[in-house]
């Protein structure tokens, strides 16, 4: 036997579900091929100095109103019933204050977040192509409404790779479903190991245990189906999907020894648990857990962290079912910043929270206002963003982004910028050309990063 196929274990006869089988060649010829072998997912210089090393995206879906939420529209109590956009212009239930030094203007929904305006930057002028919740929420992940593209996550790990191979690099906790499903967070072209993890609305990974075999067995078996994808890969050159395989493989036997203590919350202080609104089992429960849960795995060197929040879509309702939302994520949201913070983290640490698009200033019956792609807001924080600052602007009722107009490819642009990639080089050859993330467009926002 080859003297480095036995100090990598590799025995001339290895137990698996089929009995014994015979493979000292296959077994030398594999380590051959790994040793040309590297992760997809190592850790990779980015293109320039970045300012964020990782990204937590808030997907609130549903399209929260940024009239009654970040956007303050006055003009809409003065213009109270008049006719415009189809409909009559309804204004916010909700008062809105200044806050911070900064003196931002939010609404009383978010009295927490309120407490954190100076690290917040407001986007106000964004825009997307379509007014339709599938084709937006697509958009907002991948940045194309009409084609299956990877999303935003998957990309950056393509760039970037991840700092920790004991856990994935982009994990998404309680995705939003049947608008887009699994799309918003694959990998479509890319290779199969950029692809997110999906975790469950109970912050858990199912199967992550195995209670048939022990580690040494799972790592004997292991070797032998590995030595086997390393044979095919040495005689058939490189293919993507068996180098997925590989790494799905590698990475989730590694996960099961890691993933149970980083994903414990029980492992928090009572008094951090309690600043998320955790323990009594009140409405911040469930996305506290989620907040914390992210904190935890930016911690643990995870690139790409989203979690969803659904319900947004108030077509009626408006006052209730808004407020309803906004009691569930303003304290998790707010915590989870000032936990960021505390643990010097929120530097480089980008925060993003938004929706596929905004709502109308017009009412949809008496109590609701419809979809609006035109003009809505997305906010920052942390991650080389300016903290304190409102940048672009809709109407004075609303209706549209009118000043430093900001679109799904711009957005893009800038969360790459901030991670130190420039989304024009970033490209991956497919199908005879090379594609990205912003397609043929995107420009940076230069204005908001500190």
């Amino acid at each position: 036997m080859c003297p480095d196929c036995s100090r990598r274990g590799l025995l001339k006869t290895m137990s698996c579900g089929f009995g014994y089988l015979a493979f000292s060649a296959l077994a030398h010829d594999a380590w051959a091929a790994e040793q040309a072998y590297a992760s997809p997912l190592a850790a990779r210089p980015p293109h320039f100095p970045a300012k964020a090393k990782r990204v937590i995206f808030l997907f609130m879906q549903g399209g929260p109103s940024h009239v009654d939420t970040f956007d303050y529209k006055p003009k809409l109590v003065s213009d109270f019933g008049k006719g415009g956009l189809g409909g009559r212009l309804l204004p916010s239930p909700f008062k809105f204050k200044r806050s911070g030094r900064s003196g931002l203007w939010i609404s009383e929904l978010f009295p927490k977040i309120a407490e954190q305006a100076d690290n917040l930057c407001l986007i106000n002028s964004m825009y997307t192509d379509s007014p339709a919740h599938p084709q937006a929420t697509i958009q907002m992940h991948t940045g194309s409404s009409q084609f299956v593209r990877p999303s935003v996550g998957a990309w950056l790990l393509y760039g970037l790779g991840t700092p920790n191979q004991n856990l994935p690099g982009f994990m998404v906790i309680d995705p939003p479903g049947g608008v887009g499903g699994a799309q918003n967070y694959g990998n479509a072209f890319l290779p199969a190991a950029f692809q997110g993890t999906r975790v469950g609305a109970g912050n858990a990974i199912p199967d992550i245990a195995n209670r048939s075999m022990t580690s040494a067995q799972q790592r004997r078996q292991l070797d032998l189906l590995q030595a086997m994808n390393h044979e095919y890969m040495a005689r058939s050159g490189d293919h993507q999907n068996v180098e997925g395989v590989i790494e799905s493989f590698e990475l989730g036997f590694r996960m099961e020894s890691t993933v149970p203590e980083v994903m414990d919350i029980s492992r928090e202080p009572q008094r951090v648990q309690e600043m998320y609104g955790i323990g009594k089992g009140g409405p911040t429960e469930k996305f506290g857990r989620q907040c914390l849960m992210a904190r935890r795995l930016a911690e643990a060197g995870v690139r790409f962290i989203e979690i969803g929040h659904g319900n947004w879509d108030q077509h009626t309702n408006l006052k209730r079912a808004l407020g309803s939302n906004a009691l569930a994520t303003d304290q998790p949201i707010a915590a989870l910043l000032s936990d960021l913070k505390t643990r010097g983290m929120l530097k480089d640490t980008l925060v993003v929270w938004g929706g596929e698009f905004g709502r109308t200033p017009t009412s949809q019956g008496e109590d609701g206002r419809n979809h609006n792609n035109r003009g809505f807001t997305v906010w920052m924080a942390g991650g080389g963003v300016k903290g304190g600052m409102a940048y672009g602007s809709t109407d004075e009722h609303g209706g549209a982004a009118v000043e430093n107009k900001m679109h799904i490819h711009d957005l893009h642009a800038t969360i790459l910028a901030l991670m130190g990639l420039d989304h024009e080089k970033l490209t991956y050859r497919y199908a005879g050309r090379d594609f990205r993330l912003t397609n043929v467009s995107g420009n940076v926002a230069k204005e908001i990063m500190a």
